[in-house]
């Protein structure tokens, strides 16, 4: 069915405007600077947070680096804590706990995580703090890159990008730092002897930082944080969020401070839109509750600081919830909120006891696969075995190994004392002898038990199968 005139020139009118809307160019956003009690937090929240990231990997912990992911040795130090590949099942319930932790905030006060703590947030906030300090404040900054290229725009815009390019690279070999020993990696590249994967990821890690939190900010949060689009799944009208109260503010207008807005049938709002100017992903809060918000409460800040030039009430803009906006109870202790505490503490009691009851010792079996058995001169049925024996404490143990099973098991090892350092894996051969009239079949198990003298407390045993003539045959 062809078009009429109209149709087509109502279509060839809409095409460049839908096409704008879903491929419009990026619009810089140039956050105004704010102070007050959550705007506090947050500069509270980034220091003691990239504190801990950047001073980490330089503390000290007997004679190891305090937190170090060793791939190479397979060991994760962390602090008086040596973990091993076999402990992955401790990382898996950590991530489990901080993802139940995840949920059980974003239930009750929104999304705390973007405005406080979410990497992106902090090294954003640090970039932005660089970036004031050394092109001014919002209006310079926009005044600046409306201006042509002169020398010294150029200059300062060299500068902030060269401050940025610093940061990024420390940052970026210090999470290398999280895996190589700082101080080696430190020596390394003043040497420059870096090997080609601390390179890489120190470039990687420190071009990410630089383009995410320069470059990217608050687009990262609205297109590729799949964090803001499935927060929704958690929030519900007992959430804690930042809302603009549209009963008291509107009908919004400007007007002087001495004017009666009451009597004028004005709202509480001026339109002043610096709510929107402080806002780090550009929405404007007044539209309701959008899931561009990072709920960082800049907006409240600088809406109070207007109310009281005001001498208004306020909290125009605040920390409230959907019931309360309409007048209804709020309900903080509600089934969601209930369910995810106590799997919370359940999970995270849990993971404490099962690390304080670790044992820092383990044992592998692996038997000689070549031959199933032998037999000795003496007529006894002989089984060749390795044992791994994996000392996970920071100081070395004496052992002793036994066996049983069965009557009559005989264990020849080296020395009835085995020593094993700190941190340290070793193979130890054993062969264990039977006659062969005590065994009862062809596979039988016995059970090897290994045990420290210093510290009785640390034992461990493991199973393994003896082979075997049938029923005491040959």
């Amino acid at each position: 069915m062809s078009e009429t005139p109209q149709q087509a020139a109502h279509h060839a009118a809409s095409a460049p405007a839908l096409e704008d809307e879903l491929y419009a160019k990026h619009q810089k956003i140039y956050p105004r600077e704010v102070h007050g009690i959550f705007a506090g937090l947050r500069v509270l929240g980034v220091s003691l947070l990239l504190g801990l990231y950047y001073i980490l990997p330089w503390l000290r912990w007997g004679d190891h680096q305090a937190v170090l992911f060793d791939l190479p040795a397979r060991k994760f130090y962390i602090f008086g804590l040596t973990f091993w590949p076999q402990d992955f099942i401790y990382l898996a319930w950590l991530l489990v706990v901080a993802a139940l932790t995840l949920f059980f905030f974003t239930a009750l006060a929104g999304r705390l995580w973007c405005g406080y703590a979410c990497p992106q947030t902090v090294w954003t906030e640090l970039f932005l703090w660089i970036e004031r300090k050394v092109e001014g404040d919002r209006s310079k900054q926009m005044k600046l890159d409306k201006s042509a290229m002169t020398a010294n725009k150029f200059r300062i815009k060299a500068t902030t990008h060269a401050l940025w390019l610093l940061l990024s690279a420390w940052t970026g070999f210090t999470f290398v730092g999280y895996f190589t020993p700082i101080v080696e990696l430190w020596g390394s590249l003043f040497a420059l002897t870096l090997g080609p994967w601390e390179t890489f990821w120190i470039i990687f890690y420190g071009f990410a930082t630089y383009g995410n939190a320069g470059w990217m900010r608050e687009q990262v949060c609205i297109y590729m944080c799949p964090y803001a689009r499935f927060q929704s799944a958690m929030f519900d009208r007992d959430t804690l969020i930042i809302s603009y109260d549209e009963k008291r503010g509107e009908p919004r207008g400007s007007r002087k401070r001495a004017v009666d807005h009451r009597a004028a049938g004005m709202g509480d709002c001026i339109d002043c839109t610096l709510c929107v100017q402080v806002c780090p992903t550009g929405i404007d809060i007044r539209q309701g509750l959008q899931y561009e918000c990072i709920g960082c409460a800049a907006c409240v800040d600088v809406c109070d600081q207007v109310m009281d030039k005001m001498n208004y009430p306020k909290g125009l803009i605040r920390y409230t919830t959907e019931n309360a906006l309409e007048g209804k109870i709020t309900h903080v202790f509600r089934t969601r909120i209930v369910v995810y505490a106590l799997f919370l503490l359940a999970l995270s009691c849990g993971l404490i006891y099962a690390i304080s009851q670790r044992m820092p010792i383990e044992l592998d079996i692996i038997r000689d696969r070549n031959t199933l058995y032998r037999e000795t001169d003496m007529g006894l049925v002989e089984n060749v075995y390795t044992l791994k024996l994996i000392n996970m404490d920071e100081r070395a143990h004496r052992f002793q190994l036994s066996v049983n099973g069965f009557p009559g098991l005989q264990l020849d090892i080296d020395s009835d004392i085995i020593e094993v350092g700190p941190a340290e894996v070793r193979s130890l051969p054993v062969r264990v002898r039977v006659d062969p009239i005590n065994l009862a079949r062809p596979s039988n198990e016995i059970a090897f038990t290994l045990t420290s003298q210093d510290d009785a407390t640390l034992t461990t045993t493991q199973t393994g199968r003896f082979i075997g003539p049938a029923a005491g045959g040959h």
